[in-house]
């Protein structure tokens, strides 16, 4: 599995489990030119934004520890102007749905950690 395969088994595994969560998808993918958004998910009158981390093992680190300060700061910025753009109003909150995949493919863990940050 590559990279790019690994990212989008990833997002898969982390609508499921949002879907299955009583989340809605609000958007997959969302991008401007200075960056893009995972997921844009809401439940309960509360839009979360979702930054997902997908390894195949974990030798540089959990996946979530790869969301760094100025990643944060990025998807912050990135959020704002999808909500000025969407008219969307309410609580906002910012997950991370961590994943770890067997090298040759399979979820091994699906960690979804609320308000990360």
């Amino acid at each position: 599995m590559d990279r790019r395969e690994l990212g989008r088994y990833g997002e898969d595994a982390a609508c499921a489990h949002l879907e299955g969560g009583g989340y809605t998808i609000v958007e997959r993918n969302w991008r401007t030119r200075t960056g893009e958004l995972d997921i844009i998910a809401a439940k309960g009158g509360t839009t979360v934004f979702v930054e997902v981390k997908s390894r195949s093992g974990t030798a540089f680190g959990e996946p979530e520890e790869a969301v760094t300060p100025l990643k944060v700061r990025r998807i912050r910025a990135l959020a704002a102007q999808y909500l000025a753009s969407s008219g969307r109003h309410g609580e906002v909150r910012f997950d991370v749905i961590s994943v770890l995949v067997e090298p040759a493919g399979g979820l091994v863990e699906l960690r979804h950690l609320e308000q990360a940050f």
